[in-house]
């Protein structure tokens, strides 16, 4: 672990992810990112943590194709850490399938198909990522959509 910036991080990884997407004549990907001006430094893992926001990030623009909003990546203070969360405006998951979204290989089977791409292991990844920096990973939706929002402690 290193002292992390969070804010500059996720600008570079918000460009990683932007550049890969395949280029589509109608609309230009893109992602809103709102960071609070006072968030701490953290000692985190910057590798495990640019997973952690390219797999959250990669979901959020996969299910957002059609969605009247792009996907947003907010960065809040909490006590002393901080909370990061992403959201897309995309169809949401079904309530009863929500508590199972970060186990290895679930896959919800309504709106988010094969074709779309995916093994199911991005959340549960994230989840151990989370957990490894002594955090916790919640998933809900958000009514359009799905967030997901990552608390990690200072």
């Amino acid at each position: 672990r290193e002292p992390v910036a969070l804010p500059a991080l996720a600008q570079e990884v918000v460009a990683d992810v932007l550049s890969r997407q395949p280029a589509r004549p109608d609309a230009r990907p893109e992602i809103v990112l709102r960071a609070d001006p006072d968030l701490p430094t953290l000692p985190l893992d910057p590798a495990r943590i640019r997973l952690l926001l390219r797999n959250l990030l990669d979901n959020a623009l996969r299910h957002s194709a059609d969605a009247p909003q792009p996907p947003e990546l907010h960065l809040s203070a909490e006590g002393l850490g901080m909370q990061i969360e992403v959201r897309d405006h995309g169809p949401g998951v079904p309530e009863d399938q929500i508590p199972h979204l970060a186990e290895p290989f679930f896959r919800p089977d309504t709106a988010r198909t094969r074709a779309q791409g995916g093994v199911g292991l991005g959340l549960y990844l994230c989840k151990l990522v989370a957990q490894a920096h002594g955090g916790t990973l919640a998933v809900r939706n958000a009514q359009p959509g799905l967030a997901v929002t990552v608390t990690l402690p200072g």
